[in-house]
């Protein structure tokens, strides 16, 4: 310990070593009553009586983070019911483990060749043992519900119309005919008899009948038209990457301004197309159009290459050379451009046209080449059509949807070179990922009082549970909520790979030139969500969540530093993930007990969570705009969809512990330093304690070679000034003054708070404490739900009230924010000096991953903002992943160990280790 000296925190690592076998031993003691509780509540999976460890299933012990399904609907699954919580309580909680979701409303498009489905899955809040309910009095005006409150949840499902029975099935399974919201629930609104749905297309009046027979419930018909412009209307404004290019095989999204949305042009592509001219809410005229559409497409391919499917025509496309039937501008002109008029050698002259002079009979031609032509030309009939309505009505933004799009990256790009071609650059053509489900998300809209108008962007969270696909495979069945069938289909997807991957391929294609496409190659293998190729998710509606009231630009903030457009970039990181995989699955499968049923869903997460680094390394914008926050929080919930609710859970309370017990002598040897000396270690301790990261490759290693006493013997080396990144002397200046002056202190700090252990105890609330002292209130604001070793808003209160039984300062704090029940009069440390009542509160933030998007935060911590005016960012995830280049109205410190090498080369030009003290005042 020599060499140790001088660093309050290190003199006392050596207690470490001394209880770390000992709290290991009382952990396995609480493990096993966990589970004794699990039974009691009746928890157990409710397929708990199949043949996998003769019935037994070991879930994980209940957690304030789990998500309760709502009691309201009528038609109950009583089976397992047990009380949740203390039987004695007045009304206490019904826990129905078997219960399915509270449907509330589903709507349709029944066109032609598809019927696209949109149903909504109500989540209530249910109450929680919440430790910080005087807190949350204080800051929120006592508003707060426990997070994650979802309102619901939009699924997109999607049939071939020639296979209705298998719509009606996966109605019927999923009981969305007898759902009904709880308020209407009467003998009444139940009765089947007057069940009503919403529907739009064609087929709404065809199968009218055989919905009444098969489900007994009517049909309501919703104009088709209304219904595109409505699911438009709330897509554009409600979901931040929604819209998007595509040129030359490049997608790139694009951000909308909602207040400059109106007026544009939807440009609906079904059998015929029809143009809209959408200027505003229920406000459009269909200004256009022509009959030469995706029915063209499918009719004549049909007749041409005898294409049994549109599916079946689109894969015939990406095979295709149609240089063998077009002729090019070059074939006119000897090979040359004919560039007087701007025509390179391959744009297409005339379509079929080399078919006039060759002497070849249809069965003499590809059909490969023939599909490839017959896109073209339709598609480029299509742009062209399009800007020209454009150009007529003074319209800066065309949107392209419908069937004949269906995500198609060739149509994409031949409608939007089109678009460039004609208006010379001057417009663009637009996407949108969810463009197969405009008509029945409208007509979904059309429900009365459902409230989706007055949501905002900041309000929609879009996920990606991996479900089997339901159409387009060789799997067929209503995509898999019970867990054991996911699990059985993700082993299935292993071992038979391509068969069940959705029909259409979505590989970026080559080019070689303007209007000259390459033959591409079609990819396969990869697993595609219920959505197929229309690469769509769940839409989570997350009433609570706010735009953080401090950012100084909200409408400029960008969270993701690292950007995973360059393809080295994205397979630098996919390759740290992968790496990281195993060691995950283990500490998942551990914090379950080892079971056989963890190790199954343990396989069933890797082989999840590995599908979807493949797709995304096929198609990187294929879930949208993708960052490294967003890959990690894919991760986060691919777990949960796996049930591992908190894979670390024993790892953290472990450290916790530890780290609690050298705490009262850390605080005393800070008690024993001058201003200056104390805030430059308290800055060094956080520094120092940011290196326990269970989310760094370099720390697990450092965990699995060495002590805790050599890792603190390392972190303590690295604290020697300057760091890379070295504000130091003007928070110094700004906390302490100059020349004499003494500054005013900050009224309300927020501490963004990471991991668990030493970090937070040894690190981020002696700094608490110390602001605290100075009369500043500290808000510590944590993760609602758990993500690698992170410390979770739920359990930070224990932390807080174990840490205040050393320390009056905490104590006094945690009393006035409402961390303490009761009172406690036991103080150790003896320090009263400059004792203040401003109150410590723990606020969550509103999500689940190691990163955090500013953009969408808790209403607790939009609310705990308005009277901050400090900001501490504290590890690599909140402070140099996300928002190292994010600035505020009021100051802000960010403070992290930079735990991978490559990160630290491309953002500080330093090395592994390094660390970052940022400080930024009031923007």
């Amino acid at each position: 310990m020599a060499g140790l000296t001088g660093h309050p925190v290190l003199e006392i690592g050596d207690k470490f070593e001394e209880l770390q076998n000992n709290i290991i031993n009382n952990n396995k003691n609480k493990e096993v009553i966990d589970k004794a509780r699990l039974v009691v509540k009746g928890e157990e999976n409710s397929n708990n009586n199949n043949n996998n460890q003769g019935g037994e299933r070991d879930m994980a012990p209940p957690t304030s983070n789990s998500l309760h399904r709502s009691g309201s609907r009528p038609q109950l699954d009583l089976s397992k019911a047990a009380i949740q919580g203390n039987s004695e309580e007045r009304d206490p909680t019904i826990l129905l483990p078997n219960q399915s979701d509270d449907i509330s409303h589903f709507a349709l498009d029944i066109g032609g060749s598809l019927i696209k489905l949109v149903y909504f899955s109500r989540h209530e809040g249910q109450s929680i043992d919440d430790k910080r309910k005087k807190t949350v009095k204080e800051i929120s005006n006592g508003s707060r519900r426990s997070y994650p409150i979802l309102g619901g949840r939009l699924h997109f499902v999607k049939f071939e119309t020639s296979k209705l029975n298998e719509c009606l099935d996966f109605i019927s399974s999923k009981q969305l005919h007898n759902g009904i919201d709880s308020h209407y629930w009467n003998s009444e609104a139940t009765n089947k008899e007057n069940a009503v749905i919403k529907a739009t297309g064609g087929g709404a009046y065809k199968f009218a009948d055989l919905f009444k027979e098969r489900l007994g419930v009517s049909i309501d018909k919703e104009d088709e038209m209304d219904c595109l412009v409505a699911g438009a209307n709330f897509l554009l404004k409600a979901i931040r990457h929604e819209a998007f290019t595509h040129m030359e095989g490049h997608k790139e999204f694009v951000q909308i301004d909602h207040n400059d949305l109106f007026p544009y042009l939807l440009v609906n592509v079904g059998s015929g197309v029809s143009m809209i001219k959408v200027d505003g809410d229920g406000k459009f005229q269909r200004v256009s159009g022509t009959n030469v559409g995706g029915g063209t497409y499918w009719g004549l391919g049909r007749l041409l290459t005898k294409c049994n499917s549109f599916d079946e025509l689109l894969e015939l496309s990406q095979r295709g050379d149609n240089r063998t039937i077009d002729m090019l501008v070059g074939d006119i002109y000897g090979g040359m451009d004919y560039s007087k008029i701007g025509l390179s050698a391959s744009t297409i002259a005339s379509s079929f046209g080399k078919a006039i002079s060759d002497k070849k009979e249809l069965e003499d031609h590809r059909p490969e080449d023939i599909s490839l032509s017959l896109l073209r030309m339709i598609s480029y009939n299509i742009g062209q059509i399009s800007y020209l309505n454009a150009l007529r009505f003074g319209l800066k933004r065309i949107f392209f949807g419908g069937f004949f799009i269906r995500g198609h990256a060739y149509t994409m790009d031949t409608i939007s070179f089109a678009v460039h071609f004609w208006s010379q650059g001057q417009a663009q053509a637009m996407f949108l990922r969810h463009e197969g489900f405009l008509g029945a998300l409208g007509a979904f809209m059309s429900y009365e009082k459902l409230g989706l108008d007055d949501l905002m962007v900041h309000q929609l969270v879009e996920r990606f549970p991996m479900g089997a696909p339901y159409t387009g495979g060789k799997i067929h069945g209503p995509p898999l909520g019970n867990l054991n069938e996911k699990i059985s289909w993700m082993e299935k997807f292993v071992l038979k790979g391509t068969e069940i991957t959705a029909p259409v391929p979505m590989a970026p294609p080559g080019t070689t030139g303007l209007g000259g496409f390459e033959v591409p190659s079609s990819k396969g293998g990869t697993l595609r969500s219920d959505a197929s190729a229309l690469n769509v998710g769940v839409l989570h509606l997350v009433p609570t969540l706010e735009v953080f009231p401090l950012l100084a630009n909200p409408k400029m903030y960008e969270p993701n530093t690292i950007d995973l457009s360059d393809h080295c970039e994205l397979e630098y990181w996919f390759t740290v993930l992968s790496e990281h995989l195993p060691d995950l699955v283990d500490k998942a499968v551990a914090s379950e007990g080892g079971t056989g049923d963890a190790k199954r869903r343990g396989d069933a997460f890797a082989r999840a969570f590995s599908a979807h680094l493949a797709r995304l390394m096929e198609e990187p914008a294929a879930y949208g705009k993708l960052g490294l926050a967003n890959l990690l929080e894919l991760r986060e919930e691919c777990l949960r969809e796996f049930q591992f609710l908190d894979a670390y859970r024993s790892i953290k309370q472990r450290e916790n512990e530890v780290s609690l017990a050298v705490l009262p002598d850390l605080l005393m040897e800070l008690d024993r330093m001058d201003e200056e000396a104390r805030l430059l270690t308290l800055i060094e301790g956080v520094l120092a304690a940011n290196i326990f990261d269970w989310g760094s490759r370099a720390c697990v290693d450092l965990y699995h070679k060495g002590t805790i006493i050599d890792i603190y013997r390392m972190s303590r080396n690295k604290m020697q000034r300057p760091w890379r990144v070295d504000d130091f002397d003007l928070f110094r200046e700004r906390m302490l003054g100059s020349e004499g002056k003494k500054p005013r202190p900050h009224k309300r700090a927020l501490l963004f708070v990471d991991n668990s252990g030493a970090d937070v105890v040894l690190g981020m609330l002696p700094l608490a404490r110390e602001l605290l002292r100075r009369g500043t209130e500290v808000v510590l604001v944590a993760n609602s739900l758990p993500a690698l070793n992170d410390v979770t808003a739920m359990e930070l209160p224990d932390i807080v009230a174990e840490a205040a039984k050393h320390c009056d300062i905490l104590r006094r704090a945690a009393e006035a924010g409402g961390l303490l029940v009761d009172a406690m009069t036991n103080t150790l440390d003896g320090s009263k000096e400059n004792c203040s009542s401003v109150p410590l509160m723990v606020v969550e933030n509103g999500c689940g991953s190691p990163c955090i998007d500013l953009r969408q935060v808790s209403s607790e911590l939009a609310s705990a903002a308005k009277h901050a005016d400090l900001i501490i960012l504290e590890g690599m995830g909140r402070a140099l992943h996300t928002n190292f280049n994010a600035w505020f109205k009021c100051e802000a410190l960010k403070l992290a160990m930079v735990k991978n090498q490559r990160l630290a080369e491309k953002l500080i030009k330093g090395e592994i280790y390094d660390c970052v003290c940022r400080y930024e005042p009031a923007s």
